[in-house]
């Protein structure tokens, strides 16, 4: 049987950098389109079935910002991040706009390709496969979280969470009771160890995001509550 080629989109503004991307992905069996500006990631990802894109955040035209908001309007496809820019402000910029990952410059290509592999095992048919093993209806309160179908809604409103987003919720819910460190999230639902400390503001920023969509009160949250000192804890119910 045929094996389907994960095809990535890689939006790099430099030449050199860009084509060296996309040549070591080629040699681990991706199929890579590559493009320098955000106009032209925009109109291929019209116009192709894409399995993930990486994006320079300072793309000219159209920058990696601007492009990532787009996306997320209409499609959860993954996107990582690449950017010189090391400010906190930055990456959290990123993860508010729906990046499922951010690196910074100067990065291996052996983390790029660890990073990407995470992901696509997370969004693969086979991993959702599994998912949906799991016990298919949640209730906590009228928090009603439904594996099988990963929709998720409070009362009779439909949440729209992200793909990560829900990931979490799924791992903080099925250790509810349980406190989590930071990198213990970031290596379930990223797949990977931190290396600084700023590597785990992903999760801050998820979490909070997460909260100001299921939390009555998302300052004074009754469900992810913060474990000093440790992580966050799903409060059991």
């Amino acid at each position: 049987m045929e094996v389907t080629q994960k095809k990535i989109l890689v939006a790099e503004k430099q030449a050199s950098t860009g084509q060296f991307i996309a040549d070591q992905l080629t040699l681990l069996g991706y199929k890579v389109l590559l493009v320098n500006n955000g106009q032209d990631a925009m109109l291929l990802f019209t116009k192709e079935q894409l399995d993930l894109i990486v994006l320079n955040t300072m793309l000219p035209k159209l920058d990696g910002y601007e492009v990532c908001y787009r996306i997320r309007t209409n499609s959860q496809v993954p996107i990582i991040l690449l950017s010189s820019l090391v400010n906190i402000s930055d990456r959290v910029l990123g993860f508010e706009l729906g990046a499922d990952d951010y690196l910074t410059k100067p990065f291996s290509l052996r983390e790029l390709e660890s990073r990407i592999k995470s992901i696509l095992h997370r969004s693969s048919p086979k991993h959702e496969k599994s998912q949906k093993k799991r016990q298919q209806k949640i209730l906590f309160g009228d928090l009603i979280i439904d594996m099988s179908t990963k929709v998720t809604a409070k009362g009779k409103k439909e949440i729209k969470l992200s793909r990560i987003e829900h990931s979490i919720l799924e791992l903080l819910i099925e250790n509810a009771g349980k406190k989590l460190s930071r990198t213990m999230i970031l290596e379930n639902i990223w797949g990977y160890k931190p290396e600084r400390y700023i590597d785990t503001r992903i999760v801050d920023v998820n979490i909070c995001r997460l909260r100001s969509k299921i939390e009555d009160n998302p300052s004074k949250p009754d469900l992810i509550v913060t474990a000093r000192g440790k992580g966050y804890m799903f409060e059991k119910y």
